[in-house]
């Protein structure tokens, strides 16, 4: 009997805390990307309203003036006064904003629950995922969504650890116990 023979209860107990502990930080971990997510909208769509209100001011602007945006932008951009001349290109900057905007916050509400995470990383906007990460306030979400999330998470750290852990080093035990005897 070697002396290792009295712990293997012990360590047997240990490993199944372990995987229920690995289980519990993979699914809280998991799920907090559908919160992210939906912390990072909320802040897309204020920045998104800021942008339409602004453009709508420029709108209003060239309203006044008798001419339609595009219209006045080209004026602008073609003022002999250089300051004049850059707020051409400030217009349409917003133009594009709004477009952008539009387009990331349309793709992302409208993502299927398997295609959200692949369109939130293709459409991520850096400023407003930092800007949300700032102010980010963890929670585990009670949806259908933060469900498969979490029982993903679970899998995922459990295979991790089982696979790139736990069996090579059993292995490596195993191995090394063989050679002795």
């Amino acid at each position: 009997m070697r002396w290792t023979a009295p712990l293997r209860p012990i360590f047997r107990a240990g490993e199944g805390l372990l995987d229920r502990v690995l289980c519990l930080l993979g699914a809280v971990a998991f799920c907090q990307l559908p919160e992210f997510i939906q912390q990072y909208l909320q802040r897309l769509g204020g920045h998104l309203d800021e942008a339409r209100r602004q453009l709508a001011q420029f709108e209003a602007v060239a309203a006044q003036s008798k001419l339609t945006l595009a219209q006045f932008i080209e004026r602008t951009s073609a003022n002999a006064d250089e300051a004049v001349a850059r707020l051409g290109g400030i217009m349409q900057a917003a133009i594009d904003r709004v477009a952008e905007l539009s387009s990331t916050e349309s793709a992302l509400r409208n993502a299927s629950l398997w295609e959200k995470p692949f369109v939130f990383f293709a459409n991520l906007d850096r400023s407003i995922a930092a800007a949300t990460m700032d102010v980010y306030r963890p929670a585990v979400p009670t949806t259908i969504e933060g469900l498969l999330y979490a029982i993903a998470g679970m899998v995922t750290i459990l295979c991790v650890y089982h696979g790139l852990i736990r069996y090579p080093i059993a292995a490596v035990i195993k191995a090394r116990a063989t050679k002795s005897s």
